[in-house]
């Protein structure tokens, strides 16, 4: 047992039907759970593997953000933003009684780990930041407000994956057609008419697109927020949304931080690479 999932939800305070996966863990676990938050067009089905990994030892929790997978599209388009989604969270962790957890982010999910360590730092026990920092990289910015909110649809999973293919070839170079498969049904889903579009709101890509709102203009105090933590930092060794030198300014501000280089890969790593994997791994066993 302990790697199967519940399909529970929650309520944002304006309303919003939320959806998450809760992996129970070992039986009778009563330690900090693991909580996961994905990436901006992203769901729970990025964390599958991890999840059931992590699971095998501890209490694993997957929330979907607002426009995203199971959880209800917002009315307001300007409420796809991180304030709110941190805000939704803050709500699920009080639903849940969770009053200390592990974070693991990928992306806009690593930007929500800080904003939650800014809100009350003493409650994250080891955090996982999945190829994201303080200083986003603009070209990475760009490129995926080049594609963010383009609601494409398609006709079989062959023609899905041949465009995520074209879209993210740079950042996955090693990929064959087998692993763009997978990677598309983790982002996309059969609608009622039998045809595969991206399982997010395309409203996301308003407030994402507007100047400063893909993330908070100074980070660095909220990630100072999570010094001494026990962090991993997981870092793409092709991306282009964390650079080297933000790499080594996180180091300076917080030793207890190491650093997962998956070679060959851009933003963002799945965590299931080995290189990922041992780092998750090793700091799961400090905590």
């Amino acid at each position: 047992m302990g790697t199967l999932y519940q399909e529970k939800s929650w309520t944002s305070a304006d309303g919003l039907n939320l959806y998450f996966r809760d992996y129970a863990g070992p039986e009778g676990y009563d330690g900090p759970p693991v909580l996961c938050m994905h990436g901006l067009t992203r769901n729970s089905r990025d964390f599958a593997d991890l999840a059931r990994h992590i699971a095998k030892t501890r209490r694993v929790i997957v929330p979907e953000m607002r426009g995203r997978g199971m959880s209800d599209y917002a009315p307001d388009s300007s409420t796809y933003n991180p304030a709110q989604y941190v805000a939704d969270v803050e709500l699920l962790l009080k639903q849940e009684r969770i009053d200390g957890f592990i974070s693991i982010g990928t992306s806009m999910g690593g930007l929500m780990t800080m904003m939650l360590a800014a809100a009350n730092p003493g409650r994250i026990a080891a955090v996982v930041i999945n190829d994201i920092g303080p200083k986003i990289e603009i070209a990475g910015l760009s490129r995926i407000g080049g594609y963010v909110g383009q609601g494409r649809i398609y006709p079989t999973w062959i023609h899905a994956a041949r465009s995520m293919a074209s879209v993210h070839s740079e950042a996955f170079p090693g990929y064959d057609l087998e692993a763009w498969i997978e990677m598309a049904k983790r982002t996309m889903v059969v609608s009622q008419n039998g045809r595969i579009s991206y399982d997010y709101d395309m409203a996301v890509a308003e407030p994402f697109k507007e100047p400063g709102n893909a993330a908070p203009v100074d980070l660095w105090p909220a990630f100072d927020a999570l010094k001494d933590v026990p962090m991993v930092l997981v870092r793409g060794g092709l991306s282009d949304l964390l650079s080297p030198e933000t790499v080594d300014e996180m180091g300076k501000r917080n030793t207890a931080m190491s650093l997962a280089t998956v070679p060959g890969v851009g933003h963002a790593p799945m965590l299931s690479e080995p290189e990922a994997l041992n780092a998750i791994g090793a700091l799961l066993a400090k905590v």
